[in-house]
């Protein structure tokens, strides 16, 4: 294994650079080394690179070791220089490095296959009476990044247990698992988006995720109940993995919404247009989470939060939202007509190109000849133009040879107008069709094309609040149509009469979220439940769900929530209260030891977490316990944030939980009431 320091001391880099400059294979035409093209030579052991790096002492004595006289090329030390994050060659990978998109190895995130695992600590939401001075305190993620060659049975479908089903009058044990439950699972969310691929793949219609964000400087306080003060790559390694498995999950015409604070946006815009495609981007929606701007922030006041949307299909399209009162007080009914409308353009765009349906149509009232304005022709065919005029009056076709005055309206030169085209012009006296005109108007329910200032005025449109479709959904949601985080924070209190979430989100911006993006029966997903907003919403909105949450808080704040649902009705939902949820846990092995760690507070605990470990967990084949044993007093010198570091580190991440392949392994001493659970639901009854 090359040693990176070693790499800095001896100056490898400088000399590495100056052999490969002399191979033109390597060097683009701007004079930048083509790294791509270096690592492919070495990996096929190609005799022109390696002759020239035996050559140069200082490459030799990195790259080569004498056995028996022979000099053997280490490719894998080489191929390792060459992917090192300083070892960048041109301006696109320097600048994938200055965004972030690197691992600490120096590989691309979206083509690494490593597997971050977080491990927050279990004591930093704000539970009710916390004083501030807790509030404030340093919190710490445990990132392990696992390496691909090190994640082999991280990733299958797991053991459920514990599975009780809620309903409004009370908790009782779940047997089984039904295709349309609903459904709380408390575990790793990855590891648990991953045992949901084997039923729910192309299953799911939306996902919505208010995941940790990542701050370019640290902050005493988060918007979840556990520290988001991640490095950029680990952040990005993190999110890449769920979003990997979301797109399997999501239905062919699904689509999935992502809450991002100002500091990853763009980087994460990046990394999910490569996991989705570009084509796939729907919106970077800005939702206005205040209501009023901070008076005491520093330059420019934060005010909106993106939400990144993407979709399965590129061909997706959101539902239009439901009008307001305020858009259909624009509807009036002058004419007394079947329903109420509006007074519309009468006219379309792209005369140019429509020259047959540029042509006069005459007034029945002023006998005026109307054309529609430059640029802009009729709306309809002429036929049917025909028949709506026909309801005033008595109407011909007739040629006006006004080609210039249709090429002026139609912006092209009068030799390129189209011949021919027919105007409608009346077919009686005008003062005949003047006088049925003004008892259609007096009369009321006039047709649908009209004339204006009581009849005197030019052609419009009538538009029929029946026909209007909803409201277009736009990239700007202001707090009074998706809610604020002060509303937010009421909707929590009204629930648990304190403050569980420093910045949770409101039930209107789930709602809308959910309106434009799913229909009744629908499948939702949300695998950083927090507060349980999502699912809430959900089960109001009479649409399935799904939620994962690994803190314990889970079962004191998300599931009560929906236990209150069930038992309470919501006029904004017309909701009545009912229905059920199933809340399971995936079956522990190695979490539990996560879990004593988590909530250790003295380091002797921590040893004896350790001596239990010894005995009964599954440990990481990179340790040997002895040498630890060896060296307890070392250990007992370390922190106790550095020794809870250390312990995770040592435990296998492959076993945090039971597989479903080993539920019958009497090792693992899965009930029967468990075991019958979880083979309902993975459907294997």
């Amino acid at each position: 294994m090359i040693n990176q320091e070693s790499i800095e001391e001896n100056n490898l880099y400088n000399e590495l650079v100056n052999v490969l400059k002399n191979d033109e294979r390597f060097i683009s035409e701007d004079g930048q080394l083509l790294r791509n093209s270096v690592y492919e030579a070495a990996m096929k052991m190609d005799s022109s690179l390696i002759k020239s790096l035996l050559n140069n002492e200082e490459t030799k004595k990195h790259f080569f070791t004498d056995i028996d006289g022979v000099a053997v090329f280490d490719k894998v030390g080489f191929g390792w220089v060459i992917n090192n994050r300083e070892f960048l060659p041109d301006s696109y990978t320097r600048y994938k490095n200055k965004i972030g998109l690197v691992n600490n190895k120096g590989e691309y995130i979206s083509s690494s296959n490593d597997v971050e695992l977080v491990f927050p600590y279990k004591d930093c939401v704000l539970e009710g009476g916390q004083t501030t001075e807790d509030q404030s305190r340093s919190e710490i993620f445990y990132n392990e990044t696992l390496a691909h060659d090190e994640v082999d049975r991280l990733l299958y479908p797991k053991v459920l247990t514990d599975a009780k089903r809620y309903t409004a009058d009370g908790v009782s044990t779940a047997n089984s698992f039904l295709v349309d439950d609903n459904l709380i699972i408390k575990g790793n969310n990855l590891l648990v988006i991953s045992s949901l691929l084997k039923d729910y793949e192309n299953s799911i219609k939306c996902i919505y995720i208010d995941p940790p964000y990542y701050f370019t400087n640290n902050k005493s306080g988060d918007t979840f109940g556990y520290n988001s003060n991640f490095k950029l790559s680990t952040w990005l390694t993190f999110m890449k993995d769920r979003l990997l498995i979301s797109r399997k999950l999501l239905h062919p015409d699904g689509s999935i919404w992502v809450s991002v604070g100002v500091d990853g946006q763009h980087y994460l815009k990046v990394l999910m247009d490569e996991i989705f495609g570009q084509d796939c981007f729907v919106s970077d929606i800005s939702w206005q989470k205040t209501y009023s701007p901070r008076n005491d922030s520093q330059g420019i006041s934060s005010e909106v939060e993106s939400i990144l949307v993407y979709s399965k299909n590129p061909n997706w399209k959101p539902k239009k939202l439901p009008r307001t009162e305020k858009m259909n007080s624009v509807y009036k009914n002058p004419d007394n007509d079947h329903t109420s409308w509006r007074t519309s353009d009468a006219f379309a765009p792209s005369a140019a190109t429509h020259q047959g349906m540029v042509y006069a149509i005459q007034h029945p009232i002023t006998g005026e000849f109307l054309y529609p304005y430059n640029g802009a022709c009729w709306p309809l065919e002429q036929s049917s133009m025909f028949s709506e005029m026909s309801k005033w009056a008595n109407y011909k076709l007739e040629d006006l040879n006004d080609d210039e005055k249709r090429a002026s309206v139609c912006g092209i030169p009068v030799d390129a107008i189209r011949k021919n085209v027919l105007s409608i012009v009346l077919d009686e006296p005008l003062e005949t069709a003047k006088e049925k005109a003004l008892k259609i108007i007096k009369r009321g329910q006039w047709p649908k094309f009209f004339f204006t200032k009581n009849g005197y005025g030019g052609i419009a449109r009538k538009t029929y609040l029946d026909d209007a479709k909803g409201k277009v959904v736009t990239n700007f949601w202001p707090f009074n149509e998706a809610g604020h985080t002060d509303e937010a924070k009421k909707e929590i209190t009204s629930i648990f009469n304190d403050k569980v979430f420093s910045t949770p989100k409101p039930e209107k911006l789930i709602h809308q979220i959910l309106y434009v993006a799913t229909e009744e029966n629908d499948i939702v997903l949300d695998y950083h439940l927090g507060s349980g907003t999502t699912c809430a919403v959900a089960h109001k909105m009479h649409r399935q769900y799904i939620g994962i949450e690994q803190m314990d808080y889970i079962e004191t704040v998300a599931v009560n929530r929906l236990r209150y649902v069930l038992m309470n009705g919501d006029d904004t939902y017309d909701w009545q209260g009912g229905g059920s949820f199933i809340y399971c846990e995936l079956a522990k092995l190695n979490q539990k030891y996560v879990d004593c760690i988590e909530a250790a507070t003295e380091g002797t605990e921590l040893l004896d977490i350790w001596n239990e470990m010894k005995e009964n967990a599954f440990i990481s084949y990179k340790v040997n316990p002895k040498e630890i044993d060896d060296n307890s007093d070392e250990f007992l010198q370390l922190s106790i944030d550095d020794k809870k570091r250390l312990l995770m580190e040592l435990l296998d991440k492959n076993q945090l939980y039971v597989n479903y392949c080993d539920i019958d392994d009497e090792t693992f001493d899965i009930s029967e009431k468990d075991k019958a659970f979880t083979r309902s639901f993975y459907t294997e009854v």
